[in-house]
């Protein structure tokens, strides 16, 4: 596997609408791409506005689109069942977003997902889980929404990406700051973080801000003028018994829009996010540290306001890697198969403006660029497989999304 409650439940439909579609399956696809690749793809499937997938343990696939459904897609992508639809704000960068199966699925059955809520004044993060029921007609029941980012207004950037200790006993979810800005340096609002939670959805034990309730002090700068970002909703946060939450759910701060979070074997937590114009980052995640946004990036604005680049004693961890220009990072695996021997212990990071695939060899908590293959399109996610491929979910905007996996040469 690729690897709290705030307020009542919503008006949220979660329908099992079973409906089955054949589709040209492991089809030979050719792929504009430039140098030698050390992989043969082969097309599976195509989905309506893909946005995350992962396996089950007995190899077929849960696929997200992007306007509210959950697909089961058999291990030959030649079946694609709804088994689920969600209520989602389906615009720009909102939908529904990742998903992935509990560490315990095999007896829990549970699955997590993210999404972009609808809200009465605006959209915001969400987290649920739902009962996966398998047979003739399998179908996810028992929705539970377990987190809600709260500051409802506009923007995107919704990060939303789940990743499980290894442990398997608690999560981290990644929050983007929505295009605002200074939300990742407030400790009050839970945009620009990276979340340490129970599988409850609450705030874990030992988190580095638990007990305090926005007495920290941290140092913040305005949005650029002239840029739609200024002109989104104020936000607000959310409030359980008068006791604000998000510090004690906190694990790190100062991040833009964060795509991808895995752990490696020695369990320390990667994470990629998307810069402004440059400044993409792959960041080693360290407990109650901040990693500058938006007060330190070596990208700029969009709108040209320049960004102080990340420099030794500025107080921010500064990236492992980071790409100027952008390549735009989607999703992100920590390689572990042995189909690819060379890629064992590296990153591979999909690539949307970069249109291809990305390999961060790691060393220790070293990271260093390793190999990018242009496969003129926009990777949205990365999986690794069962027994060891790597799977590509595409991105393509309004036309349908592919699936390839990706198999050595021989």
């Amino acid at each position: 596997m690729r690897s709290h409650f705030r307020m009542a439940l919503p008006a949220l439909a979660l329908l099992a609408a079973c409906n089955s579609s054949g589709v040209s399956a492991q089809q030979s696809a050719t792929p504009a791409a430039t140098g030698d690749m050390p992989f043969n793809m082969t097309q599976v499937a195509d989905f309506d506005t893909p946005w995350a997938m992962a396996f089950l343990p007995d190899g077929r696939m849960l696929v997200t689109e992007k306007a509210g459904k959950i697909l089961l897609v058999s291990a030959d992508g030649a079946r694609q069942q709804t088994i689920a639809t969600v209520d989602v704000a389906f615009q720009g960068q909102g939908g529904l977003l990742d998903v992935i199966p509990a560490p315990d699925f095999a007896k829990s059955h549970l699955v997590y997902y993210t999404y972009a809520e609808p809200r009465p004044e605006g959209s915001s993060l969400a987290m649920a889980r739902a009962t996966f029921v398998d047979g003739a007609t399998p179908a996810l029941t028992n929705l539970q929404v377990l987190w809600r980012a709260g500051a409802d207004g506009k923007g995107g950037q919704f990060g939303a990406i789940i990743a499980f200790a290894p442990d398997g006993k608690s999560l981290f979810l990644t929050s983007g700051e929505r295009q605002r800005f200074t939300p990742a340096q407030d400790p009050n609002q839970a945009l620009g973080k990276i979340l340490h939670l129970t599988l409850d959805g609450k705030p874990a034990p030992g988190n580095p801000w638990a007990g305090k309730t926005g007495t920290a002090t941290v140092t913040v700068t305005d949005p650029p003028k002239n840029t739609e970002i200024a002109k989104t909703a104020p936000t607000r946060v959310q409030q359980v018994e008068g006791t604000n939450l998000v510090p004690a759910e906190t694990w790190t701060l100062g991040h833009r829009n964060p795509y991808g979070l895995v752990f490696d074997t020695a369990g320390r937590l990667w994470e990629n996010e998307m810069g402004p114009k440059g400044g993409d980052e792959i960041n080693l995640i360290r407990k109650g540290q901040n990693y500058g946004w938006p007060n330190a990036s070596n990208g700029d604005n969009y709108d040209g306001t320049p960004i102080p680049d990340h420099k030794a004693g500025d107080g921010y961890a500064a990236p492992a890697v980071f790409w100027n220009p952008s390549i735009s990072p989607g999703g992100m695996i920590y390689y572990s198969g042995k189909l690819f021997p060379a890629w064992k212990g590296s990153l591979l990071v999909g690539a949307l403006s970069g249109r291809g695939l990305i390999r961060v060899a790691l060393d220790g908590d070293k990271a260093n660029k390793a190999e990018q293959w242009d496969l003129n399109m926009r990777v949205r996610d990365v999986v690794q497989g069962p027994d060891g491929a790597v799977w590509l979910l595409e991105d393509a905007g309004k036309t349908n999304g592919r699936l390839f996996k990706l198999t050595p040469k021989r």
